[in-house]
This record gives structure tokens, sequence and C-alpha cells, in this order.
């Protein structure tokens, strides 16, 4: 079934690779971004190319998901020029590197601001048409660091991360009686075929954190990150995850799996989320609430 999906943070890294990936796949597909008239029009006329090269029908909306104006307006754009929308993809996000004492905590605040905050402001604006519909699905690409090994100074990442995680198990139980399933997409720390690392922040207060540039910490980045990369298999594809989006988006709905991980470092997240996710089944179900885990499935 061809389905309307709107990704957020689809300039580059996964929410291009899924675009692309979701609109070959025959669903019309919005990549959103901020400043598409400005920094990144270079990334909207490579959708507009990749779309008639490809003949598929890959769209561009400016959406940025830090203004809760900019989200209700790119978010009521797509629902004029289709009728309706049928999957939300959160992928937007922003990583930060360095110790966790030199970020501000307004930097701190901003982190979950970009990770976290941006979906409550996508689902303010897209849920009313999914709960309309009485059908859709929310998909949140959240991060093996929610409940994984953590290495360290990956604090503020790590902890928005958490927090998202947390909040797309929560939103999914007040989603299903009203059609709408929660799939949480799990990648693991791909060092290779996005920017997360090369563009991620670093710490504001620059004089804090070169106190840890010596004495017991200096030259713990360089041991952190080279430790990242020896996890991940030389036939590690970043590719995975999109493909694992598109294949869900493609399910019955009523079938779509709560959770998938794509982690080929295996950093152990997917033993602790599957421990987590049978706690929150049994404690539904022994409180009576066991309808609200699964949609009815589709006839």
């Amino acid at each position: 079934m061809k389905h309307v999906i709107v990704v957020t943070g689809a300039s580059s890294g996964f929410g291009a690779l899924t675009a692309r990936s979701l609109a070959r796949a025959g669903h019309t597909v919005y990549a959103s971004m901020r400043e598409t008239e400005g920094r990144n029009a270079s990334q909207v006329a490579e959708v507009t190319r990749y779309a008639a090269e490809h003949q598929v029908d890959l769209r561009s909306v400016e959406l940025d998901v830090a203004s809760s104006d900019s989200v209700d307006a790119g978010i009521a754009n797509i629902i004029k020029a289709c009728g309706r929308l049928d999957v939300i993809i959160h992928n937007a996000g922003h990583m930060s590197f360095g110790p966790a004492e030199a970020f501000t905590a307004e930097q701190f605040a901003q982190l979950f601001d970009v990770n976290v905050l941006s979906t409550q402001r996508v689902n303010r604006a897209a849920l009313p048409q999914l709960r309309k519909q009485g059908k859709g699905l929310v998909l949140w690409v959240s991060s093996s660091s929610a409940r994984g090994g953590t290495p360290p100074y990956l604090s503020p990442y790590f902890a928005a991360k958490a927090a998202m995680d947390s909040l797309a198990v929560s939103y999914a139980c007040e989603l299903t009686r009203w059609g709408i399933e929660t799939s949480i997409i799990v990648p693991g720390a791909f060092t290779k075929g996005t920017n997360h690392f090369t563009h991620s922040g670093s710490p504001a207060d620059k004089e804090r954190a070169a106190e840890y540039d010596v004495g017991p910490y200096a030259g713990l980045p360089e041991q952190s990150l080279n430790g990242l990369a020896a996890l991940e298999p030389e036939d590690a594809d970043v590719e995975d995850v999109a493909r694992a989006i598109v294949e869900i988006v493609g399910m019955p709905h009523g079938s779509r799996p709560f959770r998938r991980h794509i982690d080929p470092s295996e950093d152990g997240a997917e033993i602790v989320n599957g421990v987590a996710d049978r706690v929150r089944v049994e404690m539904f179900r022994r409180i009576g609430l066991e309808d609200l885990l699964y949609v009815k499935q589709s006839v």
C-alpha cells in the first residue's frame, strides 16, 4: 500500500537514506528540513534531482523541528497537498561529544530540544490527522545508547536519546485505540556512512574542557572513538537502518514490531530493551490494559 510519509531531519544521514529508500518502495515521501531556501537549498535540489532520476515521489518540505510554527505549517502543507498523512518518522537529532561538565546547561537544553521536544511538536501537528483517519504509524529512530553500552563524552546526546525513547514508549499505549501503531528503530553506533560524529557539537566551556585534556583523562577522546570504531564490523552498512524502516512501513497494519535493533556492534541494548519491553507488557496485563499494547490488525 502506498503511504504518505514525512521524515524529519532528512537533509542527510539516516533521514536522507530513509526518505530515498521509502520513495523507491513506492511511497509519497516528504524529506523535511529547515532552511530550504538557505543552507539546505542544495539538499532540496538533490531531492528534486533524485526524484526525477529514479522516477519516484520524493518531495522536500520546509520544516524546522525547533519551531512550532514551522512544524505546524510544514505538516499542514503535506496534508493540504495529499489529503492525508499516514506515517511520521521521527529522525531529526543532533550529537555532541565532550566531557559532560564542560557543556553548559543551555547546551543540554538545546540537545533536548532537537532530540526530544522536536518530536512533541511534530506529534501535536500531525497526530490529529492520523487520529481522524483511524490508522497510522509513528516510527521513532532511537539509539542503542539509550540502554546499551555508554562510552564516555557523549552524555548530552545519550541523555536526550534515552528521553526520546521513553517518550516513544509512553506515546505508544496512548495511540493504539486510535488505530495508530508505534515502532521504535534502534540503530547502533555507526561510525561510517553518516555525519553524526563529524558534525557533533562540542562543549561551550572550552576552558573547562581543556582541564580534561590533561591529567588522568588525557587521550580519552581518541580511546573512546577508536574503541567504538573497532567494535564496528567491516561489513556494517548504514543502509540497513533505512532497509529496516522500509520493511516495517510496508508491513500490514497491526503486524508491525514494537522495536527493531540494527546494531552491528552489539553493544547490549537489545538485551536490556528486551527485558524492559517484557516488563512493560507484563505490567499492562497485570493492570488490565493489555489491549493498549497492540492495534487491531486490519482486514
